[in-house]
């Protein structure tokens, strides 16, 4: 079975990176959805020293990635990067299930979740 959310090497390098700056390196990283934004669901990504039965747990490039349980089919076949430009670089957010995103660019919705929908 393949993993419900990608983790590109990039994403992994920075990641890795931002776990050694904060002192988190025995830290999981958390990816996940919550409601909110003015599409109705927002992204969520940090560090966690515990994890739940209930989280989908594996492994990409030496990071341990948990997913709840509500947002493993939310996510399910997302890829997680991160892109360097001249202006700066950051994380971005590949998920085939979202049908559509806000003008900002930080919330979405799927066909079956509408989440709960809030001013940008």
């Amino acid at each position: 079975m393949s993993n419900p959310v990608t983790i590109t090497e990039a994403a992994a390098l920075h990641i890795k990176d931002m776990m050694k700056e904060h002192e988190e390196e025995n830290a999981f990283l958390r990816v996940g959805v919550k409601g909110g934004g003015c599409s109705g669901l927002s992204y969520g990504m940090g560090f966690e020293h515990e994890k739940s039965e209930s989280d989908s747990v594996f492994d990409q490039h030496g990071i341990t990635v948990l997913v709840d349980k509500e947002s493993l089919d939310i996510m399910n076949g997302t890829v997680i990067d991160y892109k360097q430009s001249m202006l700066g670089g950051g994380f971005t957010i590949d998920n085939p299930n979202a049908i559509a995103s806000c003008g900002c660019g930080s919330s979405f919705r799927t066909a079956t979740n509408a989440g709960k929908p809030e001013e940008c």
